[in-house]
């Protein structure tokens, strides 16, 4: 091979070392960015749970319990008699499933492993190592709004 050939294959050599090097460097990123955005989730922006309307006085009974959003969580409020509710955030201490409440036994389940709270979202049995969260009550005219509890 003459000194002209050789003078021609380096910048090949050059160039496929550049092609290969740039696509593995991409590569590696493309794996490593979904890792990186699982372990540093963004924040999520809570969206106004300041006071929130939960329902209407109309729309609830005596021994019920309804399902509401509550900023990005939702939030469960029980009518015990009438006129007098109690509200909690709907989201087990245990894994996070979504808890409702059971008229016929007057009790807060969580599905998901059969944890049990009392209305007022104190634990009674099953895996959940702590209570729900509480949320303040306020009934203004036939409107209930439910915002977070000031002692918690």
């Amino acid at each position: 091979m003459n000194s002209e050939g050789a003078a021609r294959s380096l910048p090949r050599r050059k160039f496929a070392e550049m092609v290969l090097g740039t696509g593995l460097i991409a590569s590696a990123a493309s794996f490593l960015y979904p890792i990186l955005k699982y372990l540093i989730p963004p924040k999520l922006p809570d969206f106004g749970t300041e006071a929130v309307l939960a329902a209407r006085v109309a729309d609830m009974k005596p021994n019920e319990g309804i399902i509401f959003r509550f900023g990005t969580k939702p939030g469960l409020l029980i009518e015990e008699a009438p006129g007098k509710y109690t509200a909690m955030v709907a989201v087990c201490t245990h894994l996070g499933c979504t808890v409702q409440y059971r008229p016929d036994h007057h009790d807060v389940w969580c599905p998901c492993h059969n944890g049990v709270y009392d209305i007022h979202g104190r634990n009674i049995s099953g895996p959940p190592p702590r209570p729900l969260q509480a949320l303040d009550v306020q009934v203004r005219g036939d409107q209930i709004f439910v915002r977070h509890n000031e002692e918690a």
